[in-house]
Protein backbone atom coordinates (compact mmCIF):
# COMPACT_ATOMS: atom_id res chain seq x y z
CA UNK A 1 0.00 0.00 0.00
CA UNK A 2 0.98 3.34 -0.75
CA UNK A 3 1.75 6.81 1.22
CA UNK A 4 -0.98 8.01 -0.58
CA UNK A 5 -3.63 5.39 -0.37
CA UNK A 6 -3.01 5.70 3.48
CA UNK A 7 -3.35 9.51 3.97
CA UNK A 8 -6.73 8.57 2.14
CA UNK A 9 -7.42 6.81 4.63
CA UNK A 10 -6.54 9.36 7.39
CA UNK A 11 -9.05 11.37 5.95
CA UNK A 12 -11.92 9.01 5.70
CA UNK A 13 -11.13 7.81 9.48
CA UNK A 14 -11.02 11.39 10.35
CA UNK A 15 -14.45 12.26 8.39
CA UNK A 16 -15.92 8.82 10.70
CA UNK A 17 -14.44 10.75 13.36
CA UNK A 18 -16.54 13.68 13.09
CA UNK A 19 -19.59 12.23 12.27
CA UNK A 20 -19.90 10.26 15.12
CA UNK A 21 -18.68 13.42 17.49
CA UNK A 22 -21.95 15.20 15.57
CA UNK A 23 -24.28 11.69 15.96
CA UNK A 24 -23.50 11.67 19.70
CA UNK A 25 -24.26 15.40 20.25
CA UNK A 26 -27.43 14.82 18.57
CA UNK A 27 -28.20 12.23 20.51
CA UNK A 28 -27.60 13.55 24.05
CA UNK A 29 -29.57 16.28 22.74
CA UNK A 30 -32.18 14.09 22.44
CA UNK A 31 -31.78 12.23 25.72
CA UNK A 32 -32.08 16.03 27.51
CA UNK A 33 -35.05 16.79 25.13
CA UNK A 34 -36.73 13.43 26.28
CA UNK A 35 -36.68 14.58 30.00
CA UNK A 36 -39.89 16.85 29.02
CA UNK A 37 -41.95 13.84 27.67
CA UNK A 38 -41.05 10.81 29.55
CA UNK A 39 -41.32 12.52 32.64
CA UNK A 40 -42.43 8.86 34.57
CA UNK A 41 -38.80 8.08 33.95
CA UNK A 42 -36.81 8.61 36.97
CA UNK A 43 -33.81 11.26 36.80
CA UNK A 44 -32.09 8.30 37.92
CA UNK A 45 -32.54 5.67 34.59
CA UNK A 46 -32.55 9.04 32.36
CA UNK A 47 -28.64 9.87 33.47
CA UNK A 48 -27.74 6.41 33.22
CA UNK A 49 -29.47 6.68 29.50
CA UNK A 50 -27.04 9.14 28.90
CA UNK A 51 -24.03 7.67 30.24
CA UNK A 52 -24.26 4.50 28.47
CA UNK A 53 -24.77 6.63 25.12
CA UNK A 54 -21.27 8.38 26.13
CA UNK A 55 -19.15 5.32 27.11
CA UNK A 56 -20.70 3.81 23.62
CA UNK A 57 -19.49 6.71 21.40
CA UNK A 58 -16.66 6.90 23.51
CA UNK A 59 -15.19 3.83 22.41
CA UNK A 60 -16.31 3.91 18.86
CA UNK A 61 -14.04 7.34 18.98
CA UNK A 62 -11.27 5.74 21.15
CA UNK A 63 -10.90 3.09 18.30
CA UNK A 64 -10.88 5.72 15.24
CA UNK A 65 -8.55 7.93 17.27
CA UNK A 66 -6.20 4.80 17.76
CA UNK A 67 -6.49 3.95 13.52
CA UNK A 68 -5.49 7.61 12.70
CA UNK A 69 -2.63 7.79 14.49
CA UNK A 70 -1.55 4.21 13.18
CA UNK A 71 -2.11 5.40 9.58
CA UNK A 72 -0.43 8.34 10.36
CA UNK A 73 2.53 6.89 11.22
CA UNK A 74 2.27 4.13 8.48
CA UNK A 75 1.97 7.02 5.65
CA UNK A 76 5.19 8.94 7.17
CA UNK A 77 2.66 12.18 7.70
CA UNK A 78 4.26 12.10 11.33
CA UNK A 79 7.89 12.44 12.17
CA UNK A 80 9.92 9.73 14.23
CA UNK A 81 8.42 9.91 18.07
CA UNK A 82 11.28 9.67 20.62
CA UNK A 83 9.82 5.89 21.92
CA UNK A 84 8.27 6.77 25.52
CA UNK A 85 11.26 4.89 27.76
CA UNK A 86 13.67 7.09 26.03
CA UNK A 87 11.56 9.77 26.55
CA UNK A 88 11.61 9.31 30.18
CA UNK A 89 14.86 8.97 30.32
CA UNK A 90 15.46 12.53 29.00
CA UNK A 91 12.63 14.34 30.43
CA UNK A 92 11.36 12.24 33.99
CA UNK A 93 13.52 15.03 36.32
CA UNK A 94 13.18 17.77 34.40
CA UNK A 95 8.95 17.46 33.89
CA UNK A 96 9.29 16.68 37.96
CA UNK A 97 10.76 20.60 38.58
CA UNK A 98 8.25 21.56 35.71
CA UNK A 99 4.93 20.45 37.67
CA UNK A 100 6.45 21.28 40.89
CA UNK A 101 6.90 25.10 39.88
CA UNK A 102 3.28 24.95 38.34
CA UNK A 103 1.54 23.20 41.64
CA UNK A 104 3.73 25.76 43.73
CA UNK A 105 2.98 28.91 41.87
CA UNK A 106 6.67 29.29 41.27
CA UNK A 107 6.35 31.45 38.04
CA UNK A 108 9.85 32.90 38.30
CA UNK A 109 11.28 29.13 38.57
CA UNK A 110 8.25 28.27 35.76
CA UNK A 111 9.87 30.94 33.61
CA UNK A 112 13.51 29.63 33.62
CA UNK A 113 12.07 26.33 31.67
CA UNK A 114 10.30 28.07 28.95
CA UNK A 115 11.26 28.46 25.52
CA UNK A 116 13.41 31.42 24.75
CA UNK A 117 12.42 31.80 21.49
CA UNK A 118 8.75 30.32 20.85
CA UNK A 119 7.07 31.22 24.89
CA UNK A 120 4.75 29.10 26.10
CA UNK A 121 1.39 28.42 24.64
CA UNK A 122 -1.37 27.47 26.43
CA UNK A 123 -4.37 25.28 25.69
CA UNK A 124 -7.65 24.27 27.11
CA UNK A 125 -8.42 21.32 25.63
CA UNK A 126 -6.62 18.83 23.74
CA UNK A 127 -7.44 19.87 19.76
CA UNK A 128 -4.62 22.98 19.85
CA UNK A 129 -5.98 25.97 18.25
CA UNK A 130 -2.90 27.69 16.96
CA UNK A 131 -5.46 31.26 16.22
CA UNK A 132 -6.49 31.60 19.69
CA UNK A 133 -4.55 29.45 22.27
CA UNK A 134 -2.33 32.33 23.88
CA UNK A 135 1.22 32.34 24.01
CA UNK A 136 3.33 34.11 26.49
CA UNK A 137 7.36 34.46 26.80
CA UNK A 138 9.44 33.67 29.97
CA UNK A 139 9.19 37.27 31.09
CA UNK A 140 5.05 37.75 30.46
CA UNK A 141 5.00 34.51 32.83
CA UNK A 142 7.13 35.85 35.68
CA UNK A 143 4.55 38.15 36.97
CA UNK A 144 1.81 36.79 35.64
CA UNK A 145 -0.52 35.93 38.67
CA UNK A 146 -0.17 39.60 39.34
CA UNK A 147 -1.97 40.73 36.51
CA UNK A 148 -5.64 41.38 37.00
CA UNK A 149 -6.96 42.08 33.57
CA UNK A 150 -8.64 39.32 31.64
CA UNK A 151 -7.53 37.45 28.22
CA UNK A 152 -9.22 35.32 25.86
CA UNK A 153 -8.09 31.59 26.30
CA UNK A 154 -9.84 29.97 23.33
CA UNK A 155 -13.85 28.76 23.31
CA UNK A 156 -15.29 26.78 26.21
CA UNK A 157 -16.10 22.91 24.79
CA UNK A 158 -19.86 23.11 23.71
CA UNK A 159 -21.03 26.67 24.11
CA UNK A 160 -18.30 28.13 21.31
CA UNK A 161 -18.41 31.17 23.86
CA UNK A 162 -14.89 33.15 24.62
CA UNK A 163 -13.19 31.84 27.96
CA UNK A 164 -12.50 34.95 29.34
CA UNK A 165 -10.63 34.74 32.31
CA UNK A 166 -7.75 36.36 34.49
CA UNK A 167 -4.69 33.79 34.54
CA UNK A 168 -5.16 33.52 38.18
CA UNK A 169 -8.84 32.05 37.35
CA UNK A 170 -7.90 29.93 34.23
CA UNK A 171 -5.02 28.47 36.41
CA UNK A 172 -7.93 26.95 38.65
CA UNK A 173 -10.01 26.10 35.84
CA UNK A 174 -7.58 24.67 33.11
CA UNK A 175 -4.16 24.28 34.52
CA UNK A 176 -4.30 22.73 38.43
CA UNK A 177 -8.05 22.38 39.00
CA UNK A 178 -6.57 19.01 40.14
CA UNK A 179 -2.98 17.67 41.56
CA UNK A 180 -1.54 16.92 38.58
CA UNK A 181 2.11 16.88 40.39
CA UNK A 182 0.68 13.42 42.52
CA UNK A 183 -1.24 12.05 39.46
CA UNK A 184 -2.21 8.55 39.43
CA UNK A 185 -0.73 7.66 36.21
CA UNK A 186 2.27 9.72 34.01
CA UNK A 187 3.26 8.90 30.25
CA UNK A 188 5.73 9.88 28.19
CA UNK A 189 4.92 10.33 24.82
CA UNK A 190 1.81 8.34 25.11
CA UNK A 191 -1.25 9.57 25.08
CA UNK A 192 -3.40 8.44 28.02
CA UNK A 193 -6.75 10.53 28.19
CA UNK A 194 -8.86 9.96 25.19
CA UNK A 195 -11.94 12.12 24.76
CA UNK A 196 -14.26 13.17 21.74
CA UNK A 197 -12.55 16.09 20.62
CA UNK A 198 -9.87 15.74 17.99
CA UNK A 199 -6.05 15.40 19.57
CA UNK A 200 -3.47 17.37 17.56
CA UNK A 201 -0.76 17.40 20.13
CA UNK A 202 1.63 15.48 18.17
CA UNK A 203 0.93 17.34 15.08
CA UNK A 204 1.36 20.72 16.22
CA UNK A 205 4.54 19.31 18.32
CA UNK A 206 5.75 17.03 15.88
CA UNK A 207 9.64 16.70 17.31
CA UNK A 208 8.60 16.96 20.95
CA UNK A 209 8.81 15.11 24.38
CA UNK A 210 4.92 15.38 25.99
CA UNK A 211 4.93 14.07 29.56
CA UNK A 212 0.74 13.53 30.32
CA UNK A 213 -0.13 13.67 34.39
CA UNK A 214 -3.52 11.61 34.43
CA UNK A 215 -6.53 10.47 36.54
CA UNK A 216 -8.62 7.67 35.10
CA UNK A 217 -11.71 9.56 37.20
CA UNK A 218 -12.91 11.04 40.43
CA UNK A 219 -16.62 9.68 41.15
CA UNK A 220 -17.67 6.19 40.58
CA UNK A 221 -20.70 6.75 39.39
CA UNK A 222 -19.37 8.34 36.25
CA UNK A 223 -17.31 5.15 35.25
CA UNK A 224 -14.28 7.18 34.50
CA UNK A 225 -16.16 9.66 32.33
CA UNK A 226 -14.87 12.37 34.52
CA UNK A 227 -11.12 11.66 33.73
CA UNK A 228 -8.65 14.60 33.26
CA UNK A 229 -4.80 15.03 32.33
CA UNK A 230 -2.76 18.21 31.94
CA UNK A 231 0.13 17.20 29.74
CA UNK A 232 3.65 19.44 29.08
CA UNK A 233 4.87 19.75 25.91
CA UNK A 234 8.98 19.99 25.75
CA UNK A 235 10.75 20.50 22.79
CA UNK A 236 14.28 20.44 22.54
CA UNK A 237 17.34 23.54 21.86
CA UNK A 238 20.74 23.56 22.45
CA UNK A 239 20.59 20.05 24.18
CA UNK A 240 18.39 21.53 26.37
CA UNK A 241 14.50 20.64 26.80
CA UNK A 242 12.28 23.39 27.14
CA UNK A 243 8.47 23.75 28.06
CA UNK A 244 6.99 25.77 24.78
CA UNK A 245 2.94 23.96 26.01
CA UNK A 246 0.95 23.28 28.80
CA UNK A 247 -2.18 21.58 27.21
CA UNK A 248 -5.55 20.58 29.78
CA UNK A 249 -7.59 17.77 28.40
CA UNK A 250 -10.97 16.32 29.93
CA UNK A 251 -14.42 14.51 28.51
CA UNK A 252 -16.01 17.33 26.68
CA UNK A 253 -19.41 17.25 24.65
Amino acid sequence: MNQQDDKSKVELKKSQLILIIITFVVVIALLFGSEVYLWQKSSAELDQAMLNVRKEFQQQINELQKEIETLKQNSGSAKERIPPAEAEKFIADQAKEVISAIKSKDMSKLSTFIHLEKGVRFSPYSHINLDSDPVFTAIQIKNIFKDPTKGTWGVYDGSGLPIELTFEDYYKKFIYDQDFANAKEIAYNQIIGRGNMINNNFEVYPESIIVEYHFSGFDPQYEGMDWESLRLVFEEKDNFWYLVGIIHDQWTI
